[in-house]
């Protein structure tokens, strides 16, 4: 730049200088800016007012988050062990499960054993099948301490009484009464005359007579010194050794507390079981909560089964026959055009009223065509099943 030379005008550059009012202009601008500031005042006191709103809000809604936290965390915990009562109920249910199997198990070996040896010389022996029947508990057996022997075994006694079947032929029925006074009065008159409905008929009363049946005892001592091992398994080595695993793992084992002494192992390799035979009485005990062993063999982990033992002995058998008080059966009931439900009704009609030597009847049972089997138990004399078929 020359700086010799003469200055520019600030109009050749595109700027004027325009003089203000030093009086005038500066009120009117005060005015506004006083007016503007008033405005900026209200406008901050708003945003103010927004912020402290959004603060309560947040404040509002942090401790509704943490209230929503707090029960979801109660929630999952109630489902937690929601979950753990279901699995430590399932667990128990799966234990009376294969406890169970085990007693079926124990229960056909049983039966097996007595068709075995049975003689067929014996001229008292009886040979005949018989209907289901379901084992009843009665009571657990108490069992004295002799001096140091004490006795941790469980003695439970069963009673068995069979379902005896009776085969209802074509045209016949069956009445038990209330009072089995009523039941002797009518096979005493024998005949009847009974309406049914379009035509009288001539029936027959006969004594009701029930085939063999049984009833005993089962007697279940489970021990509490022995174990039952299964799922042993088939390895290269000697039996002795196998045996000699087996009784260092169970007498050791962690997950049952340890076994402690054992007294005896027998081990049949063939079927991959065998049997554990603790010093102490009732550390078989500790084996009961638990159905599944890791086992480590040949540098190999295995899972075998663990069950109780269970011994089973038959007392008190005893074979019946017997005539039933309170059942009578009817033959001779002619085929109507009825159906046999409405037949059945006139039937109970007709043996119900005093004046017909009847009485009160608890259950009847008639058969138009075909056959049906009616069992009757020991203990009741009453009907409790029926299998009809075609004679």
């Amino acid at each position: 730049m020359d700086f010799t030379s003469p200055p520019l005008s600030l109009q050749d550059n595109g700027f004027s200088m325009v003089p203000t009012d030093p009086l005038g202009t500066s009120l009117e601008e005060m005015e506004k800016l006083k007016k503007e500031l008033r405005i900026w005042k209200i406008r901050v006191e708003d945003v103010e007012k927004v912020k402290d709103d959004f603060i309560c809000a947040k404040l509002r809604a942090d401790a509704e988050c943490d209230r929503a936290e707090k029960k979801l965390t109660e929630l999952k915990e109630q489902e937690k062990q929601r979950k753990d009562r279901i699995t430590s109920c399932e667990q128990e249910l799966l234990l009376l499960k294969q406890e169970n199997t085990e007693l079926k198990k124990e229960i056909e070996k049983l039966k097996e054993d007595l068709e075995e040896h049975r003689s067929q010389d014996n001229p008292l022996e009886i040979t005949k099948k018989v209907a289901e029947m379901k084992l009843k508990f009665t009571h657990l057996e108490e069992m004295k301490d002799h001096g140091a022997n004490v006795d941790m075994d469980t003695h439970c006694v069963f009673g068995v009484a069979t379902k005896t079947p009776f085969r209802l032929n074509q045209n016949q029925a069956l009445l038990t009464f209330e009072d089995e006074e009523v039941a002797q009065r009518l096979t005493k008159m024998s005949k009847h005359c009974v309406n049914l409905d379009s035509r009288t008929a001539n029936v027959t009363v006969k004594p009701f007579e029930l085939d063999m049946g049984f009833q005993f005892e089962l007697h279940v001592t489970v021990s509490g010194k022995k174990i039952n091992i299964s799922d042993i398994p088939e390895l290269p080595i000697p039996e002795d050794w196998m045996r000699d695993k087996l009784e260092l793992h169970f007498y050791k084992t962690e997950q049952a507390g340890g076994g402690g002494e054992i007294e005896k192992v027998t081990y049949n390799k063939g079927s991959g079981t065998g049997v554990i035979t603790f010093l102490k009485p009732g550390a078989s005990y500790n084996f009961v909560r638990c159905t599944k062993y890791p086992f480590c063999a040949e540098e190999s982990w295995f899972i075998i089964s663990v069950s109780p033992h269970f011994d089973f002995h038959l007392r008190k058998f005893q074979a019946h026959c017997k005539v039933s008080k309170k059942t009578i059966l009817l033959k001779g009931v002619p085929e109507v055009e009825e159906d046999e439900e409405s037949v059945q009704d006139m039937i109970e009609i007709h043996f119900q009223k005093p004046s017909n030597g009847g009485g009160e009847i608890e259950k009847i049972k008639y058969i138009s065509r075909g056959a049906a089997y009616v069992c009757f138990e020991e203990d009741t004399e009453n009907a409790s099943s029926e299998t009809t078929g075609d004679s």
